[in-house]
């Protein structure tokens, strides 16, 4: 409230009049904003006028473009906790953020995005730089709006934070029109705004009849399994999972972006599950009599086939969105609850031990016996070796990032996550292109921590201009690119099921990654042997400033093991005792 009044002080010694730009900004300051992501144009100038004049009071990030501002601001909500804001202006702009917006809608990242648009005259008329973002984005939001009255703006600032942060996160545009953006106000308003959402009413507290089922259904389970996902992570229930989880020994999987939610090293957790996850968390699920899911979707990705995914179980589904139980997959025991308030809830309860120590036995043989598995070449590099490379290095301690493709499993499989909110990938949408401007969010986030981009040379070729941002900000953004010189996945996949028709999947010609590094003042490092990349490590994390290396990894190595599409959990392929 002070900095308001003191920015507000300002502008009237200037004789400044206020305008909507800056009710704006004051909305931001009177939400604990301290980083903003943005790129300028025509529509959006007024606001960030407004945004000059208030400097002191935001980290404001020029991206090279918006794809990489709006993946910065989720790496940035990801890490911190905090939503994301970005803004940027109408048409081009606007478009140039779908992609972000759509990643952080199905991977429930909480964003603030803002859009300037053509005046209100123009809308509608195929006006210069004009899109109807409202409809564009419509599909990929939790709620979008457009500003009408400039009077509107702090209600709907505040509105917007509380639907982006409550129930299951997600990202919120306001659109504002440039003489909504530019009008002069010339009455005072309110400082406080109250919420009043009668129709936004999202359930935290779980039925306690439905968490008395799910506590009957575990002590009769002879099979029991406990799948975490991220919605404990947004929940900051990592301490209640576990401690549920121990109270009833209860073997733990963890979906793709469920990992660090529950410490990845512990004697319960048998790996990550789905496509590419490992023998015994597929197995499990495929044999378990009890399901018990919280905080994940039950994707594609996640369940396979899904006549053949968990057929003899009784399933339950913690999950804050009711919209996501039972969509996929039958539920027997829907419980809709915050991850945390439905693990308290469950450990109130005294209820008998499951018999399961046949079952933990089985698993324990089934993790021995199968375990994730390459085979190393005596001085080519692989993805996998360079993985488990930089982990050991970093003592597991880093934050990771990454785009989406074998890069992404192999760190997904050989990084092992021990603690919460230290793994930050593209879940549902896949994105190429996320990984290193989510690393630079993540960075920002979390000054003092780790941050390494593990990214493909395709994915990081899609964002690479945001270099730029490393030394203006003195991020020490450590970058591994694992390029094998060609679309990884793309190309495993048309090995497997398109009788090796490599069609547009690899890359005859790449820039030198290092020169392009030296290009931006940044440490670049080029590595071709294992001996050559293990004498490099102590460097590149020694180093205080950013450092980016070109590891030059074998293209035909594959990600395994895996579960082929239309096939079930118990058809995996690549497993080797």
């Amino acid at each position: 409230m002070e900095r308001t009044q003191k920015q507000a002080k300002e502008a009237a010694e200037t004789n400044e009049p206020k305008i909507g730009a800056d009710l704006l900004v004051e909305a931001l300051i009177n939400e604990g904003v301290d980083t903003l992501f943005g790129y300028p144009g025509g529509a959006a100038l007024p606001i960030f006028d407004a945004l000059y004049k208030a400097q002191d009071e935001f980290d404001q990030i020029l991206a090279r473009h918006e794809q990489g501002s709006i993946h910065a601001a989720e790496g940035y909500a990801r890490v911190s906790g905090k939503p994301g804001i970005v803004v940027a202006t109408s048409g081009p702009g606007a478009t140039n953020l779908v992609t972000g917006i759509a990643d952080a809608m199905i991977d429930s990242l909480p964003l603030i995005v803002i859009t300037g648009q053509v005046a209100q005259s123009l809308i509608g008329s195929d006006g210069f730089q004009e899109v109807d973002v409202m409809g564009v984005t419509t599909p990929i939001t939790k709620h979008n709006y457009q500003v009408r009255d400039v009077q509107d703006i702090p209600r709907i600032v505040k509105e917007a934070f509380h639907i982006a942060t409550t129930g299951r996160p997600g990202p919120v545009l306001i659109d504002i029109p440039r003489d909504i953006s530019g009008e002069i106000i010339d009455i005072d308003l309110p400082n406080n705004v109250e919420l009043d959402l009668p129709g936004y009413q999202p359930t935290f507290k779980p039925n306690p009849l439905q968490t008395k089922k799910l506590a009957e259904a575990i002590s009769k389970a002879r099979k029991p399994v406990l799948l975490t996902g991220a919605g404990i992570l947004f929940a900051k229930a990592s301490k209640e999972v576990q401690e549920f989880a121990e109270k009833y020994s209860l073997p733990v999987a963890s979906t793709l972006l469920g990992l660090g939610a529950f410490p990845g090293d512990h004697p319960l957790f048998m790996g990550m599950a789905g496509m590419h996850g490992t023998y015994a968390s597929n197995t499990a699920m495929y044999e378990c009599d009890l399901l018990i899911n919280i905080g994940a979707r039950f994707d594609d990705r996640l369940t396979g086939n899904l006549a053949s995914f968990a057929p003899n179980a009784t399933v339950a589904h913690v999950d804050i969105d009711p919209a996501e139980i039972g969509k996929n997959v039958p539920t027997d025991i829907p419980i809709v609850s915050d991850a945390k308030q439905a693990l308290i809830r469950l450990l109130s309860h005294d209820i008998q031990q499951p018999e399961h120590d046949k079952w933990l036995v089985r698993i324990h043989e089934n993790k021995e016996n199968y375990p994730l598995w390459f085979n190393k070449p005596q001085e080519d590099m692989i993805g996998q070796w360079v993985i488990k490379q930089v982990y050991e290095a970093t003592k597991g301690n880093a934050i990771v990032t990454t785009d989406v493709g074998q890069h992404q499993m192999w760190a997904a499989q050989f990084y092992t996550f021990t603690e919460p909110d230290k793994w930050v990938s593209s879940g549902g949408l896949g994105t190429m292109g996320f990984g290193f401007p989510a690393a630079i969010g993540a960075q920002l986030a979390k000054p003092e921590e780790t941050v390494v981009a593990i990214v493909g040379d395709g994915g990081f070729q899609m964002t690479l201009q945001e270099l730029s941002i490393l030394q203006e900000k003195g991020l020490p953004v450590k970058i591994i690119i694992v390029n094998n010189q060609a679309l990884g996945m793309v190309r495993q996949w048309q090995e497997s099921f398109y009788s090796e028709r490599y069609s547009q999947s690899i890359f005859n010609i790449q820039p030198d990654f290092v020169k392009l590094a030296e290009a931006y003042d940044i440490k670049g490092i080029k590595a071709t042997t294992q001996e050559e990349f293990t004498k490099a490590l102590p460097e590149i994390f020694d180093y205080e400033g950013p450092v980016l290396v070109d590891a030059r990894v074998l293209r035909q190595e594959n990600v395994f093991p895996m579960i082929a599409p239309g096939k079930g959990l118990n058809e995996m392929i690549g497993v080797k005792p």
